[in-house]
């Protein structure tokens, strides 16, 4: 989920940031000629099509979350690198980069969280309400985009690299340990269901701080402007 749009500022301070920076710049720079950005990124929505698709499979056996996993390395590694290649190269192209970059980001959130509501592990409607969270998080960061030409791609120490490896976790966890379900007052819950609900308190909870924080300081910078 980069941004290849280079009039923005792009900020990344999740807690992977320095590790995955280098990752990619190594990578850039040993891509063959052949491999372009716009590859990789459909070899990134691939991974998301295997994502969706192999925890669906779960159904049939939970070893299909080894290649959900699989799946999330491969999103991570075309979604990530394919904005990093076209800066390392000078083959930017910012509005189409940007555009076809987060359309089909958007798309490919549905498809992650859709493929794990319909997996014997997650309740649906938990997915349904962190797709909700992470889509307002989305339309947050690109609305802040446009008012302080700031691209933001971590908040709270997380980014999508560190939201895959929470799945890559989640999956592991699982798979060995089992889907262990809890009886609580509102119904019985799963282990997954957990860690998505508590993933999904920390997305609104981000959501709501940076609207508010945002808010207050428009208003007092448009009061600024107005008295001089």
């Amino acid at each position: 989920m980069t941004n290849k749009d280079q009039q923005h500022t792009r900020v990344n301070k999740s807690l992977l940031s320095t590790l995955e920076k280098s990752t990619l710049s190594w990578f850039a720079k040993r891509m063959p000629a052949w491999v372009t950005p716009d590859k990789l990124t459909l070899f990134g929505f691939l991974g998301t099509i295997l994502i969706g698709v192999s925890y669906f499979l779960t159904n049939q056996n939970p070893a299909f979350l080894w290649l959900a996993n699989l799946g999330l390395v491969i999103n991570w590694f075309g979604d990530s690198l394919d904005g990093t290649l076209a800066r390392f190269r000078k083959i930017e192209r910012p509005r189409y980069g940007f555009f076809i970059d987060h359309t089909i980001d958007g798309l490919g959130e549905v498809i992650i969280m859709v493929g794990i509501g319909l997996s014997p592990y997650l309740d649906f409607r938990i997915a349904m309400v962190a797709l909700v969270g992470y889509l307002l998080l989305g339309n947050l960061v690109y609305i802040t985009t446009y008012i302080r030409n700031e691209f933001r791609i971590s908040y709270a120490g997380l980014s999508p690299t560190e939201v895959r490896l929470i799945l890559i976790l989640a999956n592991v966890l699982v798979f060995f340990l089992g889907n262990t379900k809890i009886q609580t007052g509102f119904g019985l819950f799963s282990v997954y269901d957990y860690i998505i609900i508590a993933l999904i308190v920390l997305l609104f909870s981000i959501y709501l701080w940076m609207m508010y924080t945002h808010a207050t300081q428009l208003v007092k910078e448009e009061e600024e402007a107005r008295q001089r």
